[in-house]
């Protein structure tokens, strides 16, 4: 599989029996919530630090290994389009029986299933309707950091859990 995959041009790390990247994985992600965050946009590195470091060092179409399976990395936007329109030729892997019961939705659907749902979904995503949803989302949006800065003290740092 590693030789396929290396032959279509991409790269990344080499196959580790059994586990592949995912020791890797929780080793970074132990490490990325262990330091604080920072205050900007770039929250990818600390919620995906495996995909970006593969990123990083191996280039923007790359793989990386989830235990066995090779999991691959494209942002070429022409091949992300080409995956989404040819989504019988590019399936899913199927998701062990545990994670189908609670992962339904488009992104666990696969062929007529996920077009038909596909087909459904989409109009609510046209800029029109969401255009009407803005003030909805400033409300929302406004309610929130209205009760965090009364949380907040006049003066100085403070550490807030936006979790709840």
């Amino acid at each position: 599989m590693e030789k396929r995959l290396r032959r279509q041009g991409l790269q990344g790390n080499s196959y580790r029996l059994l586990f592949g990247d995912t020791r890797d994985m929780g080793r970074m992600l132990e490490e990325a919530k262990s330091k604080p965050v920072s205050l900007t946009d770039d929250i990818f590195p600390r919620i995906m630090p495996l995909i970006n470091e593969t990123m990083q060092h191996k280039g923007k179409n790359s793989f990386f290994w989830l235990g066995p399976r090779p999991a691959m990395v494209i942002l070429d936007p022409e091949q992300v389009k080409e995956v989404f329109a040819k989504n019988f030729t590019y399936q899913k892997p199927q998701p062990n029986p545990i994670s189908k019961l609670l992962a339904l939705g488009l992104a666990s659907l696969d062929t007529e299933k996920w077009a038909k749902h596909r087909r459904l979904l989409n109009p609510a995503f046209h800029v029109e309707k969401l255009k009407y949803m803005v003030p909805a989302f400033y409300l929302s949006c406004n309610e929130m950091l209205s009760k965090w800065e009364n949380l907040a003290p006049a003066e100085g740092s403070f550490e807030l859990d936006v979790w709840p």
